[in-house]
């Protein structure tokens, strides 16, 4: 039985009682946001492509044992919009939305100037992020939608460019111990400038100054990197950080922005905007979280696209850090509507792999050309010296078929060992959830007959002992007849089945998942 990628999903915002089959573990106490497109079509209009469908989002609180799910559509300016109008009006990346054909010229031309400079759309159906104490639904545009953790209401709509000339922003991401959050965006040609902008976000705990709202308001500028192509600045979806140093991936996979301007005139949607370059290398700017300058040496790798870095860390001299790598676009290409329909008849996405690339952060001076300068043990990853200052790195290939990567973030930034995964070989579709241990390349996986799991979230145990005590929560889409959809704690260290929570409601396929423990 296939996956109906396009069909519109029902909310469920009154509390749910699950299921329990097993035993939870007493110390599981706190709520899993997940988040992800559910609404494909409004009167007689329809989304291209399965990103752009309207934000629906799910929580399961797990408290004494039991587990209560509810969700909710994201009631955003986009949503409400689109549902006063009975039709899409608002644009998406890859669908472009048009005015009613009764609509007068003036109104047209208002439409037109409208998509030249993109105002983009608030339907955050990606993520979920943390900024001071308050949450928000997040894609990758400028707006970002604060939501009530408990009752998935939808609250203020915040604009990043009221605090920062930033167009596109990750939904992924970093946090420190104190609860200082980091992240980075793109500015579109600001004062004729194209660049790449990491900017730090600290908690509201951190004092009086702070405790205004939005914790945004406090916001601090790291560090700018300017593009290398200025109308086209490289797309991003994450970024690398350890407790020195960033690990920022410019891929040639870009925005052409001149194209972007004149797609609503040209009847395209934005993605069609989007150019990959086999040709060009991909560059890897290191910098430096102290002085917000990039080290000295210049990074380069063959063209490659990462979509979800996984883990960073340092070591003797080096900067280790692991992504999931694509050898072209094919994978956003998949999830065009039209496309998933016949996604048993097709295998056209490049296998993603799991990469670990090593940068030397030593000088090069007295290194011969054509010498490695990697002298780690542990790893087969290179950067040979091409000349004074720049080194071709060569990363090792943990594993392939993976995406969706997430690891006990505790070691966020520090030497790990285990990250856990969704297994998706040639298909759009997960059919089972794996752990690698990236010391012994031991793979350990959890799959179920007609069952597709979404992104696996480890959750530490308090006070644990050693990087896989834990559990791991994964909500499952189970098509089995009479069954209904469930979400899985699996134990981290076995990953073996602890309990599972039935839910009568219709889970549906998402992206990305945030846990709130309950002192949170």
């Amino acid at each position: 039985m296939a996956y109906d990628y396009a069909k519109n999903r029902e909310e469920r915002p009154d509390p749910v009682k699950a299921d329990i089959k097993g035993n939870l573990p007493s110390w599981l106490q706190g709520t899993l946001l997940r988040n992800g497109p559910g609404i494909f079509s409004v009167g007689d209009t329809t989304y291209n492509h399965w990103f752009d469908g309207m934000a629906l989002m799910h929580s399961f609180t797990f408290k004494d044992g039991e587990v209560i799910y509810r969700s909710r559509y994201l009631r955003g300016d986009t949503y409400k919009d689109n549902m006063a109008a009975k039709r899409i009006v608002v644009s998406e990346m890859g669908t472009m939305a048009y005015p009613d054909p009764s609509k007068n010229v003036i109104s047209r031309v208002i439409t037109f100037l409208n998509h030249t400079v993109p105002d983009f759309t608030d339907n955050c159906g990606n993520n979920f992020i943390r900024y001071g104490k308050d949450y928000y639904a997040t894609s990758e545009t400028n707006y970002i939608r604060k939501v009530d953790p408990v009752t998935l209401e939808t609250q203020d709509k915040v604009d990043y460019m009221k605090y920062l000339a930033v167009n596109l922003v990750t939904s992924h991401p970093h946090y420190d111990k104190d609860g200082t959050a980091y992240n980075m965006g793109t500015s579109i040609a600001e004062k004729g400038k194209t660049k790449y902008t990491l900017f730090k976000v600290p908690d509201t705990a951190a004092g009086d100054k702070a405790n205004a709202s939005p914790a945004l308001k406090n916001l601090e500028v790291i560090c700018t990197v300017p593009c290398r192509s200025l109308l086209s600045p490289s797309y991003y979806h994450s970024f690398g950080m350890t407790d020195n140093y960033f690990i920022f991936i410019e891929q040639p996979f870009k925005l052409d922005i001149l194209k972007m301007a004149t797609a609503y005139m040209r009847g395209v949607n934005w993605a069609s905007c989007l150019k990959f370059c086999p040709e060009e290398n991909t560059l890897i700017h290191l910098i430096d979280r102290k002085t917000g300058k990039e080290v000295g040496i210049k990074y380069y790798t063959e063209a490659m696209i990462v979509y979800h870095h996984v883990n960073a860390f340092e070591e003797d001299g080096h900067v280790i850090f692991d992504v999931i790598a694509y050898e072209d676009p094919s994978l956003y290409n998949m999830f065009y509507l039209n496309v998933l329909k016949e996604q048993s008849k097709t295998s056209a996405m490049s296998v993603p792999k799991c990469k670990r690339f090593a940068l030397p952060v030593q000088t090069d001076k007295g290194i011969d050309v054509g010498d490695d300068m990697v002298k780690l043990q542990y790893t087969t990853a290179s950067a040979v010296k091409e000349k004074e200052g720049k080194l071709l790195c060569q990363p090792e290939v943990l594993c392939d078929g993976v995406e969706l990567p997430r690891i006990n973030y505790d070691f966020n930034g520090k030497k790990y060992r285990f990250v856990y995964m969704t297994c998706v070989a040639m298909s759009a579709v997960a059919t089972k959830i794996m752990k690698l241990d990236i010391e012994t390349k031991e793979r350990t996986e959890w799959r179920e007959e007609n069952c597709w799991p979404s992104e696996p979230v480890f959750i530490p145990r308090p006070n644990g002992e050693g990087e896989d005590d834990g559990v791991v929560l994964t909500t499952v889409i189970n098509s089995n007849p009479g069954e209904s959809g469930f979400i899985l704690v699996l134990d981290a260290k076995s990953f073996k089945e602890v309990a599972r929570a039935y839910v009568n409601a219709e889970l549906h396929m998402d992206m990305h998942g945030y846990f709130i423990p309950m002192e949170n």
